[in-house]
């Protein structure tokens, strides 16, 4: 059983209150949690953010600042680098800076312009400002790159580890909201969907609050530092078939499963694909289908290279937030503040 240890070193107040950190992608879904924890721990912390955020950019800039009390939030668009030189470095010098932006929903163009582009002019930028240190949050899904968004985040890693910079990249295996989906269908009397048995795929899912707490760890342990770090949550690996029947079994029900076949995917891909060169604009839609194969077919765990196979016991666990746990609150207080948007597979 592989863990990580959360003991991080104790830097004493006055370091922590000098270094200043640029959090970048801080509205996302994870980015909200490490500004809270960094903010806890006495950093100094620049929050950089869109005027409208959050799912359908339904966020005002107030709701913004109160999310993310205790830091400095200022407002610009990351994929613009005159802008985010201008409203977020401000020719003013950083210690740290910390990416957490991602693409909404991994379409072709979004890719590339987030994943890839925006997180370049935050390097750009950071390395600009003085930084020496990076922490990026990258995918565990990366290791077997068939997916757009995957080759634009390889290509942003690539050049994190030649940037001269001290970097952490930082790989997590599947978060809680993105297993959450099906819960209200369940409560509603509607049976588990998955693919094939449900034993296809496996992931050691972590909560966000555990992940922002390992992202600030970077910061301060050297052992995290020039290394990529694939990390999941505590206990062992879960199927999709065993996430269903937590569910059932915390809300008391018979356990009630529709069975999907994978194959739907080889006959729905081609055809998109196929449309989408005489459309352009279904490209995104050929892609969304490969990208739901791919998290139906592919184990959110760390690849073995020699094997080729996922191997849970080489995925580190690090926390203390259980799924169990995660799904008791959600089935008592639904999924308020977790809200997917885009990111929804059911």
């Amino acid at each position: 059983m592989n863990t990580v240890s959360s003991h991080h070193p104790e830097a004493s107040d006055t370091v922590r209150q000098q270094k200043r950190i640029f959090v970048a992608g801080a509205t996302g879904y994870i980015g909200k949690f490490v500004v809270r924890e960094l903010v806890s721990r006495g950093y100094e912390v620049v929050s950089f953010a869109r005027e409208r955020s959050g799912v359908n950019a339904s966020t005002t800039t107030e709701q913004t600042r109160r999310e993310l009390m205790g830091s400095e939030v200022r407002f610009g668009d990351v994929c613009d680098l005159a802008s985010l030189k201008k409203n977020g470095f401000r020719g003013e010098r950083f210690d740290v800076v910390v990416s957490c932006l991602t693409s909404r929903n991994g379409g072709v163009k979004d890719s590339w312009n987030i994943d890839y582009q925006a997180s370049k002019n935050v390097l750009d930028a950071g390395n600009e400002a003085g930084a020496k240190q990076f922490v990026l949050l990258s995918a565990i899904c990366v290791q077997k790159p068939l997916l757009e968004f995957q080759r634009a985040k390889l290509k942003l890693e690539k050049e994190l580890m030649e940037s001269g910079l001290t970097w952490s990249i930082v790989r997590p295996t599947a978060f809680f909201k993105s297993i959450a989906g099906q819960v209200e269908a369940i409560k509603n009397g509607k049976p588990y969907v998955m693919f094939g048995n449900g034993e296809l795929t496996a992931c050691k899912p972590i909560s966000e609050a555990d992940l922002a707490r390992f992202m600030a760890d970077c910061i301060e342990d050297p052992s995290k530092q020039n290394r990529i770090l694939p990390i999941g949550g505590p206990g062992k690996a879960i199927t999709a078939r065993q996430q269903g029947e937590m569910i059932f079994e915390l809300l008391g029900k018979e356990p009630k499963f529709k069975n999907m076949p994978i194959r739907m995917f080889d006959v729905i891909i081609p055809v998109l694909t196929l449309l989408s060169k005489i459309f352009p604009k279904l490209e995104d839609k050929a892609e969304f289908a490969r990208i739901g194969k791919y998290y139906c077919s592919e184990s959110m765990l760390v690849l073995n290279p020699a094997t080729g196979r996922y191997d849970a016991d080489a995925t580190p666990s690090y926390g203390t937030d259980t799924l169990r746990d995660f799904y008791r609150r959600v089935i008592n207080e639904g999924l308020a503040g977790q809200e997917l948007g885009a990111h929804s597979m059911f």
